[in-house]
């Protein structure tokens, strides 16, 4: 019995290890306009979602994709902008030319990080 909840717990902690591995670095902006959205039209998909940057897009592809974004640091001089949180996050958007590589609905930001830092250092992972 003991063996089992070790092992159990040696590949918990493996599973949460690679998942932390397995996250790509990037940055995130936000936005508070959500309707019209490339992805759903006029179709209102809630207030926890985010728009693809140019080099995720792949025509459409990311479209209905889940993400857990974790803030990580600063990109400017608003200092310990992360909340210490994650969030998850619908894509519904394109962002053509965005500053970051998400752009975040306001409310997701604002969970992760201050506003007022306006674009953040993330690790994103698909779930």
């Amino acid at each position: 019995m003991a063996l089992k909840m070790s092992l159990k717990i040696a590949f918990t902690v493996v599973a949460c290890l690679l998942s932390v591995a397995l996250a790509t670095p990037g940055t995130a902006t936000f936005y508070n306009s959500y309707i019209p959205s490339a992805c759903y039209g006029n179709k209102p998909q809630g207030v926890m979602i985010a728009a693809a940057s140019d080099p995720l897009w792949a025509n459409g592809a990311i479209c209905g994709k889940v993400f857990n974004v974790t803030c990580t640091g600063p990109t400017n001089p608003v200092p310990h902008p992360c909340t210490g949180r994650s969030v998850v996050v619908k894509i519904v958007d394109h962002c053509p030319g965005c500053g970051g590589t998400l752009d975040l609905s306001k409310e997701a930001f604002a969970t992760i990080a201050n506003p007022v830092a306006g674009i953040i250092k993330i690790d994103y992972r698909q779930v």
